[in-house]
């Protein structure tokens, strides 16, 4: 059997909690997926702040070493990964960073950014080809060369920026792209342009996705598959359709009611979630605190991971009854 392109393995991270540290905070915990293998696709991660969706991201990419666990490539440790192995990782596994502009050297034109992977990996055997190369890339992110080349960073909309990253992937054509957040710092009216070309990269060119986002109207917009993330757990996992049209965690439920709908009695403000109980800070589940379903076994034992449909999943003690799959197990949901 063929080892995936990119995969976590029971993967943990936690910070602090040393002789001087106090107490640990655990950014990810017991997380396993894979990609990469059978038909392309784009799948999102999404959760709020501090759920540990960033943290997947450095670790898939090998910006942040993992406390338990292992992210591998082609079935490699990727923290052990030399010579060509690590030069091929460097190649088919590309990333899109959320700040646009924090990527660019303001000193150097648009350009540098472009050049310097073509160079680095010798992808062309002159500079007319590397030009060529160039310009189409930008063209495959609907942008014109000739608005883009020449220009410093400033002089590009963030728009604009945001694509010229999408570009500079493309150029190594990759086989996953990880993105994360990726619209956060964009214009709302630039959004729908910029996963547009996201999902034209999977549909057209066979590149699968790892969408990171805080906006589930967006990941059911652009996505295959969804995996929601609640304090360094996934707690539901499946098709787009199903995880957003007929949620299962409280959680998601949560977020699917924020969701802004159209109205013409201008009721557009969700209702605050309630604090987390002081007496379930530390129950087993993580979420029991703010759940209004919470039973006297959340408190006691943490929820598994329950199959409650063919491409779908939560961690919630509400389907006991369901079949129980183990966290390494999630991406037998993933459609």
């Amino acid at each position: 059997m063929t080892a995936p392109l990119l995969q976590a393995d029971r993967v943990g991270r936690t910070y602090g909690g040393g002789l001087l540290s106090g107490t640990p905070n655990v950014a990810l915990d017991n997380f396993s997926m894979s990609n990469g293998t059978g038909t392309p696709s784009v799948t999102a991660v999404v959760g709020e702040s501090g759920s540990g969706k960033t943290t997947l991201a450095r670790l898939l990419l090998g910006l942040t070493t993992p406390t338990s666990g292992t992210v591998r490539y082609r079935g490699e440790d990727i923290g052990r990964l030399s010579g060509a192995a690590r030069r091929s990782y460097r190649t088919d596994i590309q990333a899109i960073f959320q700040d646009p502009y924090g990527v660019f050297n303001p000193f150097y034109r648009v350009d540098h950014v472009l050049t310097t992977p073509v160079r680095k990996f010798r992808l062309a055997a002159s500079r007319a080809e590397a030009r060529a190369l160039i310009e189409q890339a930008l063209r495959t992110v609907g942008l014109r060369p000739e608005e883009i080349l020449g220009r410093y960073p400033h002089q590009l909309s963030g728009g604009q920026r945001q694509r010229t990253m999408v570009a500079r992937a493309l150029l190594l054509k990759p086989k996953i792209i990880i993105a994360d957040e990726p619209v956060s710092m964009v214009d709302a009216s630039l959004r729908a342009t910029i996963l547009g070309s996201l999902r034209r990269l999977t549909d057209e060119l066979g590149i699968s996705i790892l969408y990171i986002t805080h906006d589930l109207a967006t990941a059911w917009q652009v996505s295959d598959n969804i995996i929601v993330m609640y304090r360094a757990s996934a707690v539901e996992a499946g098709r787009a359709e199903e995880v957003v049209k007929s949620p299962a965690h409280p959680y998601t439920r949560l977020l699917v009611g924020s969701i802004p709908q159209v109205s013409l009695t201008r009721d557009w403000l969700a209702a605050e979630p309630d604090a987390p109980r002081a007496e379930d800070r530390d129950a087993a589940c993580r979420f029991a605190g703010r759940c209004s379903s919470a039973m006297d076994v959340c408190r006691v034992q943490v929820p598994p991971l329950s199959r409650i449909g063919p491409c779908h999943a939560a961690a919630c003690h509400l389907y006991g009854q369901h079949a129980q799959l183990a966290a390494e197990d999630l991406n037998d949901v993933l459609a």
